[in-house]
């Protein structure tokens, strides 16, 4: 399977605010994700410090995904975006 696979273009940001942050359910599961995978930069350890902050960044990608999703949707941060164009 490609990895470089298209997004479909029935997934919009506003179905992710209409999950996450909508319904109450959806809310409460990204709270959770926040908490599991939201991790400081692990500092002692030499290059497994290093390697276990490459996973924790990782992690943390896919639940800030969710979250610039969300800002799409309630138009957050737009006139930021349009003022550094």
């Amino acid at each position: 399977m490609d990895s470089k696979r298209s997004i479909p273009d029935r997934i919009t940001p506003e179905m992710y605010r209409q999950i996450f942050e909508a319904d109450a359910r959806g809310a409460l599961i990204l709270e959770h994700l926040c908490l599991l995978f939201s991790k400081p930069a692990t500092t002692t350890g030499g290059v497994d410090a290093i390697l276990k902050t490459f996973l924790n960044s990782g992690e943390h990608n896919v639940v800030q995904h969710i979250v610039r999703q969300i800002n799409l949707a309630n138009n957050v941060g737009a006139d930021d975006e349009n003022q550094e164009q």
